[in-house]
């Protein structure tokens, strides 16, 4: 008998350590929302912000760049380590802003930016579209004076190689790519590339039309389509979505994956923020093929959507000038956590984001 119980209890524990524990979605039903950046430095704006090495990077128009540390944003001011030649032009909040002078992007909207290691990468929207590359000193790394040139989006696979994409220029959309650290940046041939639509481009709403997973990138048009390639820009396709498209201001605002299966886009038409009906696609085989989710349901348009990091794909925000949403159903459903508007967010942890818009850069802690 003592050698049944034994064997018994052995049994059970070999079945208990083979279970995987299951993963329990929060809840979150409010947002504190603490202003960090507000309209008296003089930003206007700022759609394009990275969270690296403790410390947020953002620029926005008229060329304002700048970043601080975000452990010690309560300090009166905060020294820049990359723009100490800048001319210094306010530092009455938690950091430190520097307006490019008049010699090189000054007055230009600056759309997307990068950080790898302690360098850091500003892309000017419109043209000239002029690359900027900042570590112990600046440097103008690539300048396209194409009428219709306007570059969107900004990533990094790694330390070297590097993407930006733009609207259409000769055909094709607009790809270029840095192999060496973001020294030299060179346009893909539209031999090189799927056939572009006629005006084919993307939103440069939250530097967010760009994903990146391994060597997996995905890319999202304001056609509603969906450029990828699995070998870090070497090689494209492209598949369509159902996302709504008919009109100039309608197609995909943002795109996400959560990992190399998973992702979801959003967008609409920002001219009717209200409009709800297929804004919203996700993919669970890699972008291959798109789902309409909560299809008639809010959100509305936004111009940014996010995975919160380390939830298994469960749970996304959805931000835009009309407010916050969240999901922890993989978006299926979504609830309205506030109205106060945003154009770009990024997450710190799984609970702490950071989110830009009109003349604020803010600090977003969810909560259950």
């Amino acid at each position: 008998m003592k050698q049944f119980f034994i064997i018994a209890f052995v049994f059970m524990c070999l079945i208990s350590c083979g279970k995987k524990e299951t993963f329990i979605p929060r809840d979150f039903n409010n947002v504190e929302i603490k202003r960090m950046l507000d309209t008296t430095s003089k930003i206007t704006s700022s759609r394009a912000i990275e969270i690296s090495n403790g410390r947020i990077w953002f620029a926005g128009s008229d060329g304002l760049t700048g970043n601080w540390d975000l452990l010690d944003y309560d300090k009166s001011v905060i020294e820049s380590k990359v723009f100490k030649h800048r001319e210094q032009i306010t530092h009455n909040y938690t950091g430190t802003i520097f307006r490019q002078s008049k010699s090189d992007t000054f007055g230009y909207e600056i759309r997307a930016v990068a950080k790898i290691n302690d360098v850091f990468f500003t892309l000017t929207a419109g043209s000239p579209a002029i690359l900027t590359k900042y570590d112990s000193v600046r440097k103008f790394v690539y300048e396209e004076n194409h009428p219709k040139a306007f570059y969107d989006s900004m990533d990094f696979w790694n330390d070297e190689e590097g993407i930006a994409i733009g609207d259409s220029t000769d055909g094709c959309l607009s790809v270029i790519i840095t192999r060496d650290g973001g020294e030299t940046w060179n346009k893909l041939s539209c031999d090189d590339l799927p056939k572009g639509i006629e005006g084919e481009g993307a939103f440069a709403a939250s530097d967010t039309n760009i994903a990146i997973v391994g060597d997996n990138t995905w890319v999202a048009t304001t056609a509603g389509r969906i450029y990828y390639s699995g070998d870090k820009g070497n090689s494209w396709e492209v598949f369509d979505t159902p996302i709504v498209k008919e009109k100039e201001t309608e197609g995909i605002y943002s795109i996400d994956f959560y990992d190399e299966l998973n992702g979801f886009a959003i967008g609409g038409d920002y001219t009717k923020p209200d409009d709800n009906a297929a804004n919203k696609i996700r993919t669970t085989d890699g972008g291959k093929t798109w789902e309409l989710v909560a299809q008639n349901q809010n959100p509305g348009y936004r111009s940014c959507v996010q995975y919160i990091p380390n939830r298994e794909g469960k749970e996304l925000v959805a931000i835009g000038f009309n407010g916050i949403d969240y999901s922890n159903d993989t978006g299926t459903t979504w609830k309205h956590l506030s109205d106060e508007g945003f154009y770009t967010i990024r997450f710190l942890n799984d609970s702490v984001a950071y989110a830009a818009g009109a003349g604020r850069i803010s600090k977003l802690t969810f909560r259950e």
